[in-house]
């Protein structure tokens, strides 16, 4: 049962994120926004380009749609509110917008990391069995498969709030980030938070293991394979038809990995935060990058769409 005793009008977080840069406030504000709206086009722009191009109707492509939609999604979580403590002097936020970004934010990230394995176990049945692959990615098992990621999500997001939510909580409280993240929501927090924090180590070390371990497994197996191709072009195509897809893998979980490592003291704030923003505000922008710049079909469609007013006017 969630505490009803906490009076969330009476909490108040402050978000520092780069306010001890004061003179990089305008610069930084620019850039994100460009950032922003790169992210918002490319990853709409591919949701269509996807939809409207009968050769991208692939399981491959279906995951991809989802990924885009996702880091538009996260992005529009984080990035707003961003832009606005860069340029206002009040850089408050209270509890309910706090928890709010903070669901939304979880429910992204933790999606998007089992979309990625997804995609792994994609391309490991592409790779070591192409022959059964039109069996195996099915549009029933595809769709199987994206309701269990989504419902997982569901579940393990909703533990990740209602952990948060069953204490009590009271005072201003400082973030020494951009966005409301867990430990300053629990640092505002006068309930004893063992539970808390038990719950939530274990939920994101099992999300965590369990994403990497399908990431792994399955790149393990397509290496294998590769490397016992006799052909050169063969090797060659393999490896390129999920390039982007491990480049994607590599920044994501490289990244998360790499935040797991940071020790939290002083001196590395400003490296969380930088390391913060790629997370969070520059790979949902890279990511429709990665994944059409080295395909054809969706170049393709990209030049008709561009060329399309230009042949409409001339008619």
């Amino acid at each position: 049962m969630v505490n009803a005793d906490r009076n969330e009008s009476d909490v108040i977080f402050i978000l520092l994120g780069f306010s001890d840069y004061p003179e990089l406030h305008i610069p930084l504000f620019l850039l994100f926004l460009v950032i922003y709206m790169i992210t918002v086009a490319g990853n709409l722009g591919m949701i269509v380009i996807i939809r409207i191009n009968p050769k991208l109707h692939t399981p491959m492509y279906l995951f991809l749609s989802h990924l885009s939609f996702l880091d538009f999604c996260y992005s529009t979580v984080i990035t707003p509110k961003l832009l606005q403590i860069l340029v206002v002097e009040d850089r408050s936020i209270s509890f309910a917008p706090c928890i709010t970004q903070y669901t939304f934010a979880a429910i992204c990230v933790v999606t998007e990391a089992f979309l990625l394995a997804v995609m792994a176990y994609d391309r490991f049945v592409a790779i070591c069995n192409p022959l059964l692959y039109v069996v195996v990615m099915s549009q029933k098992r595809c769709a199987l498969l994206l309701a269990a990621v989504y419902t997982w999500v569901i579940i393990s997001s909703y533990m990740f709030i209602y952990s948060l939510l069953i204490l009590s909580f009271s005072g201003t409280k400082i973030i020494n980030n951009f966005f409301c993240e867990y430990a300053a929501i629990l640092s505002a927090s006068i309930s004893d938070t063992h539970v808390t924090e038990m719950i939530i180590f274990i939920l994101a070390n099992l999300n965590t293991f369990f994403t990497l371990t399908i990431v792994l497994t399955s790149y393990l197996f397509i290496f294998i394979t590769v490397l016992k191709m006799h052909s050169a072009s063969g090797r060659c195509k393999a490896f390129s038809t999920c390039a982007s897809h491990l480049t994607g893998v590599t920044i994501f979980f490289g990244i998360i990995l790499f935040l797991y490592c940071v020790p939290s003291s002083k001196s590395s704030w400003l490296l969380v935060r930088v390391s913060t923003v790629f997370y969070t505000v520059v790979i949902p922008m890279l990511n429709p990058l990665i994944y059409s710049l080295r395909n054809k079909d969706v170049k393709e469609t990209i030049k008709k769409l561009i060329e399309l007013p230009a042949r409409c006017s001339s008619r």
